[in-house]
């Protein structure tokens, strides 16, 4: 039987795979997750080449963006 955890690692690699990216408050809207870090580190644990690309909001914080590399 599937995790929950396990099922949302599952999807955010199924929208990787059809080339979109994802931030943690994309992640949290579409999926729930409020652990987008950790299931990005999942997924490179078994071997999946996931690049982080750093985006600097207008209030001056910076967040993570994630995309398959070469996607």
């Amino acid at each position: 039987m599937k995790t929950h955890q396990q099922s949302i690692t599952n999807r955010i690699a199924a929208l990787l795979e059809r080339g979109h990216t994802i931030t943690s408050m994309q992640a949290i809207n579409k999926f729930g997750c409020t652990r987008l870090a950790a299931r990005i580190k999942d997924l490179r644990n078994v071997g999946w080449e996931i690049d982080t690309i750093k985006l600097r909001t207008p209030e001056g914080k910076t967040v993570a963006k994630y995309k398959l590399t070469n996607a």
